[in-house]
C-alpha cells in the first residue's frame, strides 16, 4: 500500500484542520444512509459493545421480502424498504425472475411491531432485471426529511411519501439498463434529491425537485469507460462556504454544483463499479475507485476543471475497500476492505498507522460511536475496536445471520438488518 504525495499542493493544506470532522454533534435521529451528516459517526452515543442472538436483544422483527437498504429513524418509528415477491417465480432462488412489490416498511421503534407494509412501485416480471448475488431490488436507503420520506429504487423510480406511507409523488422517467441491479442511495441538497444513474450506457447524475418530483437537472458523465456501471451514493460537502455534490463513477469523480448540475471539477482514475461513498473532513476528500484493484484518492476539492494532475494529495493503488465506506475523524482514516483487512491511515499523508486482518467478507459500511468502530461482516459478525492510533479489539458479536446492510444507531441502541429480520440491540 504505497502512497504518492502530490508535490504541487501547498503544504499548509496538509497540516491544517484535521481535528474537525463533518460529525459535530450527536444526532437524535438517523435520517439517511450513514446519518444526517453522511459521516457514519455518532460521537456521543454509548452503544452496546457486546451481544449475540440472545444477549442484549431488545426485539427481533421478521421482515417480509428482501432488501439491503439500511434503517432510518425519527426515534419513534423505523423506516426501510423491501422487495416482496408477488408471484411464485420471484419467490424462488433467482430474484431476477418474476414480479416484486417494492415496498416501504414502517416499524414501531419501541416494540418492533411492523405497523405498515406499503407497496410503492409494482415491478413487473418484464421490468425485473438480473441482479448480483450480493444485491437486492431494494438496496438504496430511504431519506427521512421532516414529514416526508424519499424512497429510491434506481432505474425503477423514486417515490416521495408522508410518514404513513401515502404517496405524494412518483417519478419513473429516468429508467436505464442497470448492471447487477441498483445500489446507490440518494442525498438531499436543499430542495434537490440527487442520485447517480450509472448503468450499462450513458451514465449520469440526476436531481429531482423535492416538492414535485420533476427533473431539476441531469449531468452526463464526461468520460468514456469500458465498464460504465457504478453504484455510488454521492456526498455533499461544503468548500469555501459553498456546497458541492461529489459523485464518483467509472473512471472519474465529479464535483457538481447542486444548483444547476454543472461540473465544477473532475479527477480521472482507473476504476469502475464504484460503491463506497466519498468522505470529507479537514479539507481532505477521500474517494475509493473500487474495481479491479481497490484504489483510493485523497483530493483537495477546491480546484476547477480537470484537477487530476494538481489536486490529488496522495493515493493508494490497492488494498482500499471496494464496497464499505471509510470513516474519517481527528486526522485519521479508518477503513475495512471487502476481504476483512482493516487499516488506520494518516489522513494528511496516507501513511499507514496500523493494519489488521479482522477476517470475513465485508459489504456494510462501518459505524463510529463514542470512540469505538463497529465493523459488520456479511456473515453477521460485528467486531468492535477502539478508534485510535493503537489497534485494540474490544469484542466480537455474532448473530449468525447474513447481512449486507449498514448499522444505524437509535438512542443508546443499534439497529441491525439481516436477510431475515431487523434487530434492536440494547444493553439493559
Amino acid at each position: 500500500m504505497d502512497t504518492r504525495a502530490n508535490r504541487f499542493l501547498p503544504i499548509v493544506l496538509l497540516l491544517a484542520g484535521f481535528g474537525v470532522s463533518t460529525a459535530t454533534a450527536a444526532e437524535p435521529t438517523w435520517t439517511q444512509f450513514r446519518g444526517a451528516d453522511r459521516a457514519g459517526i455518532v460521537p456521543d452515543a454509548a452503544l452496546p459493545v457486546q451481544w449475540d442472538a440472545k444477549k442484549n436483544i431488545r426485539w427481533r422483527t421478521e421482515l417480509p421480502g428482501e432488501g439491503w437498504s439500511s434503517p432510518v429513524t425519527d426515534g419513534k418509528r423505523i423506516y426501510l424498504t423491501a422487495a416482496i415477491p408477488s408471484d411464485k417465480a420471484a419467490a424462488g432462488e433467482d430474484a431476477s425472475n418474476g414480479s416484486f412489490d417494492l415496498s416501504l416498511l414502517i416499524i414501531d421503534a419501541e416494540t418492533g411491531e411492523l405497523q405498515t407494509q406499503q407497496t410503492l412501485i409494482h415491478q413487473t416480471a418484464e421490468e425485473t432485471q438480473k441482479i448480483h448475488a450480493k444485491n437486492s431490488h431494494a438496496s438504496p436507503t430511504t431519506i427521512l426529511d421532516g414529514d416526508r420520506l424519499y424512497s429510491h429504487f434506481g432505474f425503477q423510480g423514486t417515490v416521495c411519501t408522508d410518514l404513513q406511507g401515502k404517496t405524494l409523488w412518483i417519478n419513473r422517467d429516468l429508467s436505464f439498463k442497470a448492471i447487477h441491479g441498483n445500489g446507490g442511495s440518494p442525498v438531499l441538497v436543499d430542495n434537490r434529491l440527487v442520485f447517480t444513474c450509472d448503468g450499462a450506457s450513458e451514465p449520469f447524475v440526476a436531481a429531482l425537485k423535492t416538492d414535485t418530483g420533476e427533473l431539476a437537472w441531469k449531468c452526463p458523465r464526461p468520460v468514456e469507460a469500458k465498464k460504465k456501471f457504478s453504484f455510488c451514493t454521492p456526498a455533499v460537502i461544503k468548500v469555501d462556504g459553498k456546497q458541492q455534490i461529489v459523485a464518483p463513477g467509472s473512471n472519474c469523480v465529479l464535483g457538481i454544483d447542486p444548483a444547476d448540475g454543472s461540473i465544477l471539477w473532475q479527477v480521472d482514475y482507473d476504476g469502475y463499479s464504484v460503491i463506497p461513498q466519498p468522505v470529507y473532513a479537514g479539507g481532505i476528500l477521500i474517494v475509493c475507485t473500487s474495481y479491479d484493484k481497490g484504489g483510493l484518492l485523497a483530493i483537495d476539492p477546491r480546484g476547477r476543471g480537470n484537477i487530476t494532475e494538481t489536486n490529488v494529495l496522495w493515493q493508494l493503488d490497492k488494498g482500499a475497500p471496494k464496497t464499505p465506506t471509510p470513516l474519517m475523524q481527528s486526522g485519521l482514516l479508518y477503513m475495512i476492505n471487502d476481504a476483512g483487512v482493516a487499516y488506520c491511515l494518516d489522513a494528511a499523508s496516507g501513511d499507514r498507522i496500523w493494519q489488521k486482518r479482522i477476517g470475513g467478507q465485508y459489504s456494510a459500511s462501518p459505524l463510529l460511536a463514542d470512540g469505538k468502530i463497529y465493523f459488520t461482516s456479511e456473515a453477521g459478525e460485528t467486531t468492535v475496536i477502539q478508534a485510535s492510533r493503537d489497534f485494540q479489539e474490544l469484542a466480537r458479536n455474532d448473530l449468525g445471520e447474513r447481512t449486507l446492510a449498514s448499522l444505524a444507531p437509535l438512542d443508546s441502541s443499534i439497529l441491525l438488518r439481516t436477510a431475515k429480520a431487523l434487530y434492536r440491540i440494547e444493553t439493559p
